[in-house]
């Protein structure tokens, strides 16, 4: 729970103490909640090309993993809503499994390959930016599979 907490807080922080954003962003860092809760750092490249970074770590009894993300994302402005953004992109995904398995723990490497839709606005004048995505990967390590569970929001400072 404090790791959700604390970056809200910063945020709120953040919020206070900010005059004023412009719908386009260059970069902003924040978390990501979902299955998993992980940070993100999102970089735009070119007005509408933006790269995604996110670090997923999960902490549970039954498996841990730390998996890092990265996307490669074509942003669309939607007409009538200043401030909002869809957008599609691809990447892949790296990282490490730790399980149970019969009284002991296995690790194994996770690699995947991995899409994303989603949106993302800009709240005006606060340095705020929020994304909520679908993220599915093609598994292709330690098991195959589709993984089409990957919903999450993310909340961002922007920099």
């Amino acid at each position: 729970m404090k790791r959700i907490i604390l970056p809200f807080i910063t945020t709120a922080i953040m919020l206070v103490s900010a005059l004023s954003v412009n719908a386009q962003y260059k970069n902003a860092l924040g978390v990501r909640v979902g299955d998993a809760v992980g940070l993100t750092y999102k970089t735009f490249i070119k007005s509408n090309r933006a790269l995604d970074f996110i670090l997923n770590v999960r902490n549970r009894k039954e498996d841990n993993h730390f998996i890092l993300t990265g996307l490669y994302e074509v942003h669309n402005p939607i007409n009538g809503a200043p401030g909002l953004q869809w957008y599609y992109g691809a990447g892949a995904s790296l990282g490490s499994l730790q399980y149970k398995n019969d009284n002991d723990r296995d690790n194994d490497l996770y690699l995947s390959a991995d899409g994303v839709l989603g949106l993302d606005y800009v709240v005006p004048g606060a340095p705020l930016n929020l994304s909520l995505d679908w993220k599915p990967a093609l598994v292709l390590a330690p098991y195959s599979g589709f993984y089409e569970r990957g919903v999450g929001l993310s909340i961002r400072i922007i920099l």
